[in-house]
């Protein structure tokens, strides 16, 4: 599902990447831990291409079977547009537009027609416990509500990968519980691999395995009982 292998990133003459090698296979949970400045949130973001790693001789990140570091910037947007999707510790909600058209919005950039998308955002918002909040605006939605809409948004084209930074970091004890059950309830049902960047520890034991960072590298993986 996603190979990478001596992946490196610099920011100016700062090494954050160190040569990072990993293999998550389908429909893992996979939890990525370590101090601040560890790298987690760098490569997080490199494993789901947002952003790229530093051209090195022997690099590869393989998702899918396709090589997205010989990707154009327009392949691999469209790449992650069907492939991959986001969670953040931050919603990322757009105020203006309802629950139902937040939802939407991943379906609509990939071309998919009105009638459809929204009947698929309609059965994501109800499987979520929303389907009375559909019109709702953000502002309207509690912190729990609001990063459920965007677990429906990062599900909504069915990506095969979804990439989650700190998910329940802005979340109450009680809300985010309940979003570390439903990652479980959704690799179960549909299938998805999810790559879980927190410094939740209960979160981080949840997981197959939990990749511990450190000063840019993994320095330990541990295998964990998954849930039942």
């Amino acid at each position: 599902m996603i190979q990478a292998k001596n992946i490196h990133k610099y920011y100016d003459k700062l090494h954050v990447l160190k040569g990072v090698d990993l293999h998550i296979q389908k429909g893992e949970i996979v939890s990525i831990v370590g101090a601040s400045g560890a790298g987690k949130t760098t490569l997080l973001h490199i494993l789901g291409t947002l952003d790229r790693a530093d051209a090195t001789n022997g690099s590869s990140l393989i998702i899918n079977n396709e090589d997205t570091l010989k990707m154009s910037d327009k392949a691999i947007s469209k790449f992650r547009n069907l492939h991959l999707g986001f969670i953040f510790q931050f919603h990322q909600l757009l105020p203006e537009f309802t629950a139902l058209e937040n939802v939407c919005i991943p379906a609509f950039i990939a071309g998919r027609g009105k009638a459809e998308t929204e009947a698929e955002a309609k059965k994501l918002l109800d499987y979520l416990g929303l389907s009375h909040r559909i019109n709702h605006k953000p502002g309207a939605l509690s912190g729990g509500e609001q990063q459920r809409v965007a677990v429906a948004r990062a599900l909504i084209n069915k990506p095969a990968i979804v990439f989650a930074d700190e998910p329940s970091g802005n979340l109450d004890t009680h809300s985010a519980e309940n979003l570390h059950q439903l990652f479980f309830k959704l690799r179960n049902e549909f299938g998805q691999t999810f790559v879980i960047v927190t410094h939740n520890e209960e979160l981080a034991n949840m997981a197959d395995r939990k990749l511990v960072m450190s000063d840019g590298k993994i320095i330990t993986k541990e295998s964990v009982i998954p849930q039942l």
